[in-house]
């Protein structure tokens, strides 16, 4: 499990899990906390159970959401069912005993903590939630909270970084049309036409621009790392026929 010194507050408990130390087995090997695999459901409970204990969580139910890439933000107040969970890609909270979770195989995923406030908060950044503003989606409903901005630490986990991260030209100019700013965050990959995309930098400038009171990132490449991330695009190469994900957890005490 990774931890982020940004984080680490005494009320705060938070972990970005590695796929290490789980139940699972085959392609799922070893803490896939993805439902949505085709993992055993058992072994998938058992996974999210060990991943909440490590986060210093123990026995808090894991919230999580439907992720659909969107900018979509949901406010917990208590617990739902998995299958009632609604489709968003960050989660916000004020209340203490309930861990967040956010789901990634390559995607960022973004932790977030106003200890004065009492707030904490949890998104699923791809490219295209985080170029449709989820990561300032997360940060506006944490102040509807009473959080103020400059009060925010945010945290980015291991995610695929630059030289893992071919794109076409579509995705750039898709990214280059909301952010301009950005041509920096592509270089060319040595295929005409495409291009390499630094995500976790894309990330963190678009959270820097948010003026919260510190932002850290991951030096952790899910692509590359495959002993301690599943990775969606290295399944995908690879032909395999599904993959695991590993889990960000988040709560107050």
């Amino acid at each position: 499990m990774l931890t982020a010194k940004t984080l680490d507050r005494p009320t705060i408990r938070h972990g970005f899990l590695t796929r290490l130390g789980g139940v699972s087995d085959g392609i799922y090997t070893a803490l896939n906390c993805g439902p949505g695999s085709a993992d055993d459901a058992a072994a998938v409970r058992e996974n999210r159970a060990l991943a909440v204990s490590r986060a210093g969580l123990d026995g808090a139910p894991l919230v999580t959401v439907h992720q659909i890439h969107s900018a979509a933000v949901a406010r917990v107040t208590s617990p739902w069912p998995r299958e009632a969970a609604p489709k968003a890609d960050a989660l916000v909270t004020d209340r203490p005993g309930l861990a967040l979770g956010i789901l990634t195989a390559d995607c960022a995923p973004v932790l977030f903590a106003a200890p004065d406030a009492g707030v904490v908060g949890a998104a699923h950044a791809g490219w295209k939630g985080a170029v449709g503003g989820v990561l300032e989606a997360a940060v506006e409903a944490m102040a509807a909270l009473g959080a103020r901005p400059d009060g925010v630490f945010a945290a980015v986990g291991p995610c695929i970084h630059q030289p893992s991260y071919e794109v076409g030209a579509d995705l750039r100019d898709g990214v280059l049309t909301v952010s301009p700013w950005a041509e920096d965050a592509f270089v060319p990959s040595g295929r005409p036409g495409h291009f390499r995309f630094d995500l976790p930098g894309y990330v963190r400038r678009r959270l820097g621009a948010l003026g919260l009171a510190g932002v850290e990132v991951a030096d952790a490449d899910t692509y590359a790392d495959e002993a301690r991330f599943f990775s969606y695009r290295r399944a995908t190469h690879r032909g395999e026929p599904d993959y695991g994900r590993q889990i960000s957890v988040i709560g107050m005490v």
